[in-house]
């Protein structure tokens, strides 16, 4: 999810291209939505959103059952805020600065996926 309709298109197209099934939202509510109604193997949210904004998303997607241990990785225009310090202890699995290489964010999406894959069959 992003708020930009360019970066939008740009993760489809590479996400698709990958084999991956996308779900596109520009609006943070709009994300929460369509996680609650068809759960993700994962989520990349763009920090700075309208409205409801990454971070809260994060939280709304953490409170949900089905949604607590989905990966989330995220992206920032703004490579020195919080978002590092902020999001991997709480879970983060990755925080990726723009500009960015789409095909390492797959690649990045893809570890996240199969990591919690493995997690799941830790006891």
């Amino acid at each position: 999810m992003d708020d930009d309709p360019v970066i939008v298109r740009l993760l489809e197209v590479n996400f698709r291209l990958e084999g991956f099934e996308v779900d596109a939202a520009t609006h943070g509510e709009r994300a929460v939505e369509l996680a609650r109604a068809a759960p993700p193997d994962a989520v990349v949210l763009d920090v700075m959103m309208p409205g409801v904004d990454g971070w809260e998303v994060y939280r709304r997607l953490r409170d949900e059952a089905g949604l607590a241990r989905t990966p989330v990785v995220f992206l920032s225009a703004r490579p020195r805020d919080e978002g590092p310090e902020r999001g991997y202890p709480s879970g983060v699995a990755a925080y990726v600065t723009k500009p960015f290489e789409p095909h390492e964010l797959v690649a990045l999406v893809r570890r996240a996926i199969e990591d919690a894959g493995a997690a799941e069959g830790c006891p």
